[in-house]
């Protein structure tokens, strides 16, 4: 069902605001000092009003990447700001390539609608599907949904 009511989902489904990043660290040293401020920068980004979840994943040999999920932009935005995020952030930064060689940062916004089926559905508990696809940017219609012969 297409909705733009989230009210039944998750938390990490309300979330309007995704960041995903990386960060190429410079070896394993760097790695082992970073968990000093991580694990603070994290206890803090947990306690902030609007966290609503995150993960973490590796990439071989050195890389760390964070996708997090935010009640909306701002909120995401003042995660930005906190103390241990701007400590982490410089010490990444400052000093040329010595603890890091890389990285980058996406921030995305979800669109106002969605979709919700079962459970997390605003107007009832039953599962069921869209009927038509949602239009890709050149078309006025999305497709039918293939339904499977009964």
């Amino acid at each position: 069902m297409r909705t733009t009511d989230f009210s039944k989902v998750p938390p990490v489904g309300q979330a309007t605001a995704m960041f995903v990043g990386a960060t190429r660290y410079r070896g394993p040293h760097s790695i082992f000092i970073l968990t000093f401020t991580w694990f603070k920068m994290v206890r803090q980004m947990k306690r902030l009003p609007g966290y609503c979840w995150h993960t973490v994943y590796w990439q071989w040999p050195f890389t760390l990447g964070t996708i997090a999920f935010f009640r909306d932009r701002d909120a995401l935005l003042q995660f930005a700001r906190t103390k241990h995020h701007r400590d982490l952030m410089c010490w990444i930064t400052d000093n040329g390539t010595r603890n890091a060689t890389g990285g980058y940062i996406r921030l995305y916004n979800a669109e106002e609608s969605g979709y919700t089926n079962g459970v997390w559905r605003a107007e009832g508990n039953t599962m069921a599907h869209i009927e038509t696809y949602t239009p890709l940017s050149r078309e006025t219609d999305g497709p039918a949904v293939h339904r499977p012969a009964s």
